[in-house]
């Protein structure tokens, strides 16, 4: 595996945008709470590293990750923010919904991306195990949440 031993989550300050004046958007999967809770923390905690302001980081909830493409749309719409973090994970299980699942919302979010003129940032993990999801959730493999929001400053100010 590439990332073996590796901690994939860190960045230099430096070369991230101020998000002082920026409103960034979460939408964020109920569904593996555990994993979805922590990634939310990890972008949070880097937004404000990066100067975000606590009142223009705005959370909002869906059921599951099939439900981020809505919700994101509806953020946007609603908000108006300069990027969204779309927050999910889908652990396989013994049936093909995982890959329909994970199909759809990767597609889903896309879709957004190049339709709308806000990014949408895919940070929806596609694990095999628990262990792998808590891994790349504030484990040793870093928090992909903290990784999604420093793409989202990015991308707020291509």
């Amino acid at each position: 595996m590439a990332t073996a031993g590796k901690n994939l989550s860190q960045y230099d300050r430096e070369k991230v945008p101020d998000a002082k004046n920026l409103r960034i958007g979460i939408v964020v999967s109920e569904w593996n709470s555990e994993i979805t809770e922590a990634l939310y923390l990890g972008a949070h905690e880097a937004l404000l590293d990066c100067g975000a302001v606590p009142d223009n980081i705005l959370r909002w909830d869906v059921p599951g990750s099939f439900e981020l493409a809505y919700g994101c749309g509806k953020i946007i719409q609603k908000e108006s923010p300069d990027a969204v973090i779309a927050i999910g994970s889908v652990i396989r299980g013994e049936t093909a919904h995982f890959d329909f699942v994970c199909s759809a919302t990767a597609q889903g979010i896309m879709d957004l991306n190049l339709k709308l003129d806000v990014p949408v940032i895919f940070c929806v993990l596609t694990d095999d195990t628990f262990q792998q999801a808590k891994d790349r959730s504030g484990g040793r493999h870093g928090n992909k949440g903290a990784e999604a929001a420093i793409a989202a400053l990015k991308m707020a100010v291509l």
